[in-house]
């Protein structure tokens, strides 16, 4: 699509199951936001409503032509996760109070892109550790259409 290099505006629907310990949650959300290419990379960019804080934090998701996937969280706290399917990776959670240094497992990822309509399906299944503690199994699940 060539208007994509000027941005899109999409509709997200985005549900995310978090399992830490015996703890489980579910958490949707659905919000307006934009697709943008640049270079051979896509972006999706929304705002997520800070129930706690009502702010709204900035969210990025980049989509790399070898079907990686970089999820960006510019909250007070920083959070860059990148997936890649099957392989552990290193990521960054920057704190007030410094960096800390996380991973990613990623046993599931899919990216489906459709052209009319315009439309994605991301599907992420990973686990988040930190060092060797398990923090958490994520599930995301992510639908747009332009």
């Amino acid at each position: 699509m060539d208007q994509l290099s000027a941005g899109v505006p999409v509709v997200i629907h985005l549900e995310t199951h978090i399992k830490q310990d015996q703890d489980v949650s579910d958490y949707s959300l659905d919000v307006d936001g934009q697709l943008v290419q640049v270079g051979a990379n896509m972006y999706l960019r929304y705002l997520e409503p800070n129930e706690e804080t009502g702010e709204q934090v900035p969210v990025t998701m980049k989509f790399t032509p070898n079907g990686e996937i970089h999820l960006t969280r510019n909250a007070e706290a920083e959070l860059r996760l990148h997936f890649v399917s099957g392989k552990r990776v290193t990521a960054r959670y920057r704190t007030p109070y410094g960096i800390m240094p996380i991973e990613t497992v990623t046993p599931y990822l899919e990216a489906d892109f459709k052209e009319r309509p315009f439309s994605g399906n991301i599907k992420i299944d990973y686990l988040l550790y930190a060092g060797e503690q398990l923090v958490g199994n994520y599930k995301i699940r992510l639908h747009f259409t332009a």
